[in-house]
């Protein structure tokens, strides 16, 4: 069913609203007899797009809010998230930053919620990847990440005065082996190797020398107790923990002017990245 203006041609022009038969409604602007300009797309399954068109595709800005509560903010091009936009998970986890073909790529900071922690860096199809800073409460690691991971040279700094110099070596662990399969499930994990505790590293080289005396305390018993090799077992590799994906509903075809894309809008849900809550626990210990 369609109520509004036409153009002389008896295409759908101007403002209108469509009820399609499978139950989702749109209400907004066409040309042409295609959805184009701003509008509102409502799904049967509760999920809604409330921004712009181009020929019948979500471009330009808008917010889809989908199925389980979380919703995207920002760009769109050819029914994709892609340029700088705003995505709030379910969990209140939040990630802000720029966006390519349905992900996050570019430069971006994921928030953790339950942990207050934040990644600020690279991304790479979506994974963490090239170079950031992973800043936690009283902590924070510098360095890169390959597949979520940190590999190579960084540091972790400090707030109470101190840097720790390291790297982190990929190593093989076997998970299990199960009699009736010949191959050993093997995964890579990064260990932490410290190398060296060293003052923090001042951004402003024109303060006093006597400051760092003064605002360090507490240097010395820190670097006893984080200068053994016994942080070598310490971090942990950061894994990924999936919310769930939808399951997929695809409603039917609206009468002349629904998109593929719009009836599958809803498997593009976006799911959040690591958790930090055993990470963040093991990082803690490094300050005592």
């Amino acid at each position: 069913e369609y109520e509004g203006e036409r153009n002389e041609a008896g295409e759908r022009h101007g403002h209108g609203k469509a009820r399609l038969p499978n139950g989702d409604i749109y209400e907004g602007d066409y040309e042409h007899g295609k959805r184009h300009g701003q509008g509102i797309y409502k799904f049967k399954n509760g999920a809604r797009y409330i921004g712009e068109y181009v020929r019948n595709k979500k471009h330009g800005q808008g917010t889809f809010i989908y199925p389980d509560g979380s919703r995207y903010e920002g760009e769109w091009a050819d029914d994709l998230r892609h340029g700088h936009g705003v995505y709030y998970y379910v969990n209140n986890d939040t990630y802000t930053g720029e966006w390519f073909a349905h992900q996050r790529h570019g430069q971006g900071t994921y928030f953790y919620a339950e942990t207050g922690s934040k990644y600020v860096g690279a991304w790479v199809n979506g994974q963490q990847e090239g170079a950031a800073e992973l800043i936690h409460l009283n902590h924070r690691y510098q360095g890169k990440f390959l597949n979520k991971n940190p590999v190579g040279p960084g540091k972790y700094v400090f707030d109470i005065g101190c840097e720790q110099h390291g790297e982190y070596r990929l190593t093989d662990v076997e998970r299990g082996e199960e009699e009736e399969e010949e191959e050993t499930l093997i995964t890579v994990i990064p260990k932490w190797k410290a190398t060296k505790i060293t003052e923090l590293a001042l951004w402003t080289p024109t303060l006093p020398q006597e400051q760092p005396a003064a605002d360090r305390p507490g240097q010395e018993e820190a670097s006893g107790a984080e200068g053994g090799g016994e942080m070598v077992e310490e971090v942990q590799p950061l894994t990924d923990v999936s919310e769930g994906e939808l399951e997929s509903m695809r409603p039917g075809d609206e009468e002349g002017d629904a998109s593929r894309e719009d009836r599958e809008e809803y498997d593009g849900l976006d799911q959040g990245n690591v958790s930090f809550e055993e990470e963040e626990g093991r990082q803690s210990e490094l300050l005592e």
